[in-house]
């Protein structure tokens, strides 16, 4: 790589802060803080310069807590952070957010829904007029049954950046039984030209033991969809530990675009993260 990495997708989190509902006992190797001090060293065997950490909870508290972390914290280069996006003040909370130089972006975990049609909703309008005009970005978290969704309010606000979180999480571990709903879903979502995706969390959906064979399928169709230019690498660490580690990832998603140019090799592996996120 000859310009600096950028990990575009991973979390810091402490279980004492009380509003990571997801984050259980059950979760034993996820269920302590992360920190700066303990990704420092993998990013520098990787070759990592910065990241961007995106929230893990659906509050303004946790936002406001990566946004102190950052401040002090030179390595995070930006901050997803989350906001209620149907409340009145919305808007106001965007702008508020929107001062702070590291804040970059929303991302309002649709995965975790009721609705699998919310992203939908028109009533959003104000809180997404309120992105665009201060120039930030939207992250979706998505799986494949959210892509009817996704495509009606990308169409709605064709001004806005947004990136598909983690290649829309493919259902890697049940083999071929979910791939033509997945690779179809990704081929309609890259014909919107303002819609990026992230190569992370492919780790995450296979099953144990996974190779480089194992997610080349998955990698070859998303840049065959999305092309060099609209695709960003990111760890998804310390969620990545569940199934993986941060220099393994690193090396295989290296190894699957290595026939690439080197120039379209380091926009993955930084450049188009640091245009998309305005970092």
């Amino acid at each position: 790589m000859t310009t600096p990495q950028i990990d575009a997708h991973q979390h810091y989190w402490d279980p004492a802060r009380g509003d990571y509902g997801w984050l259980t006992p059950d979760l034993a190797p996820l269920y302590r803080a992360f920190g700066p001090a303990d990704l420092t060293p993998l990013c520098e065997r990787a070759g990592v310069a910065r990241t961007v950490v995106v929230q893990a909870a659906p509050t303004v508290d946790e936002t406001r807590y990566l946004l102190d972390l950052a401040r002090g914290e030179a390595s995070i280069a930006g901050v997803v952070g989350w906001v209620p996006l149907l409340e009145r003040d919305a808007p106001a909370l965007i702008a508020e957010l929107a001062r702070e130089p590291k804040f970059k972006g929303v991302r309002p975990m649709l995965q975790d829904l009721p609705d699998d049609n919310w992203i939908a909703n028109p009533a959003l309008q104000p809180a997404i007029d309120a992105l665009i005009a201060h120039d930030l970005a939207f992250d979706a978290l998505i799986f494949t049954r959210h892509v009817d969704a996704l495509e009606t309010f990308a169409k709605r606000f064709p001004a806005l950046r947004i990136v598909v979180d983690h290649g829309a999480k493919p259902p890697i571990r049940d083999g071929s039984a979910g791939w033509r709903a997945w690779a179809d879903g990704i081929t309609r979502l890259a014909r919107l030209p303002h819609l990026h995706c992230k190569l992370s969390g492919l780790a995450t959906e296979a099953a144990a033991a996974w190779t480089e064979a194992t997610l080349r399928p998955y990698v070859d169709h998303l840049l065959a969809a999305f092309g060099p230019a609209r695709l960003m690498w990111g760890s998804d660490w310390p969620v990545l530990n569940l199934n993986g580690d941060y220099l393994l990832w690193h090396s295989i998603a290296t190894t699957l675009v290595a026939a690439l140019p080197d120039g379209q090799r380091d926009a993955i592996f930084g450049a188009n993260a640091t245009a998309f996120y305005r970092l």
